[in-house]
């Protein structure tokens, strides 16, 4: 992740926000708790965590639960302007594919993602994240 940087202070309350979401995790069979924040173009901030099923694959990532929410909460027209993730695990935590390209759908290209990484906190534009993205212009 050459293209990581530290993590600017614009971002602290978005983060804040994806650690308090991790707190709400259901994640009784991995005990992975993640939490995803995501600030929008019109200032609200959204945030969700991740819920487990017995059946891994049913399992709904953080990222996932916020963008839903966001589109129930704000309509199909927003657009993404920060993302921050978080876990209480002390692991690394970069959006998964799945999310990557979920977020894709939303997400400015320069917003920034910030996650733990195994070099610490860090953020990292978008399209670095999901470099050659499948889209098909909607317009």
């Amino acid at each position: 992740m050459s293209d990581a940087a530290p993590i600017d202070a614009a971002l602290q309350p978005l983060i804040k926000a994806a650690q308090e979401a991790a707190a709400n995790s259901y994640s009784p069979y991995s005990k992975f708790r993640v939490g995803a924040a995501l600030r929008l173009d019109n200032g609200a901030m959204v945030a969700a965590a991740n819920v487990e099923n017995v059946s891994y694959g049913l399992t709904i990532c953080a990222e996932a639960a916020a963008i839903a929410r966001a589109v129930a909460e704000y309509g199909p027209a927003i657009r993404i302007r920060a993302v921050a993730v978080a876990n209480l695990n002390d692991a690394p935590s970069p959006p998964c594919g799945a999310c990557r390209q979920l977020l894709g759908e939303f997400i400015e290209p320069d917003a920034p993602v910030a996650f733990a990484s195994e070099a610490g906190p860090c953020a990292m534009p978008f399209r670095d994240l999901l470099p050659l993205a499948f889209n098909m212009k909607h317009e």
